[in-house]
């Protein structure tokens, strides 16, 4: 009887190694067999029309060709059809995804490696329309699907645009700050290095203010020397004048000296009126 008992608990491990083994045959078996159907059901799928089906088809053989075989070539045709799908459907992020998948794999075509860099092109160019009509969170979700939005050392296109967004609105602060204080030469030098469009029509009132105040200070001037009896008409151009001072301002000149420094090069000179001073040949 012992001998019997010994006989059989000798025996199960084998049974059970045997059982193990049959079992991991019998997944390689149905692998082995799922792969060889799947190259018939991805060419189905793509002579009907089904691109996310034949993708998945795609996807599901890739990730069994260690077990041999080259790709066929209807994984790079349901993928190039359905990334021009995506495109067309303005769905540029997964259609550019896709796209870089197909360029990658092995069933790629010189012609999609020059589809990719051109829709690259394209999206960089409606990045930057969006960016100038004024709508920068857009610009950048465009250039996140080329991976162009963000790069740690500050390189990338929508860096660049973040740096010339926030130096604009800087500008424009500066400028209203400038005119509340009544500097308006100076504030009219912040507003003239605004170089973005849609931040130029955001600041055209803060210009008509400006220009409002320099007309208003000019002729508070006339009045006093109206007033102290100074007929004089041989006044510097106040247009020449004008130029003259901003260009000194951008030179990084402060408005008085500016004023001071343009006056003498047009041949006038400061004429001192009360708390008022003007330029006068």
């Amino acid at each position: 009887m012992h001998t019997a008992l010994a006989l059989r608990h000798h025996r199960l491990p084998r049974y059970w190694l045997g059982l193990t083994l049959g079992l991991v045959a019998a997944a390689v078996g149905g692998v082995h067999w799922w792969e060889q159907q799947l190259p018939l059901k991805l060419q189905e799928a793509a002579r009907a029309g089904r691109l996310d089906a034949c993708i998945r088809y795609a996807d599901q053989l890739a990730a069994l060709r260690w077990l041999g075989g080259a790709a066929p070539q209807e994984q790079g045709l349901c993928r190039r059809r359905k990334a021009a799908q995506l495109w067309d459907q303005g769905q540029w992020s997964a259609a550019m995804k896709l796209q870089l998948q197909l360029v990658n794999s092995g069933a790629s075509q010189p012609p999609d490696q020059q589809q990719l860099v051109q829709w690259q092109r394209q999206l960089e160019s409606r990045a930057l329309g969006l960016f100038q009509q004024g709508d920068l969170q857009a610009a950048l979700v465009l250039l996140a699907a080329i991976g162009a939005d963000h790069r740690s050392d500050g390189s990338a296109l929508g860096d660049n645009l973040r740096d010339s967004w926030t130096r604009n609105r800087m500008l424009r602060d500066r400028g209203q700050h400038l005119i509340k204080q009544q500097r308006w030469w100076e504030a009219l030098d912040a507003l003239n290095r605004i170089d973005h469009p849609w931040w130029k029509g955001q600041t055209k009132e803060l210009r008509q203010q400006v220009q409002t105040g320099i007309a208003s200070l000019r002729h508070q001037e006339d009045k006093e020397h109206e007033g102290h009896g100074d007929t004089n008409p041989s006044n510097v151009p106040i247009a020449a004048l004008d130029a003259l001072i901003s260009r000194k301002i951008a030179a990084g000149m402060d408005d008085g000296q500016a004023f001071e420094r343009a006056c003498k090069e047009l041949g006038g000179k400061v004429v001192e009126t009360g708390p008022e001073s003007t330029c006068r040949r």
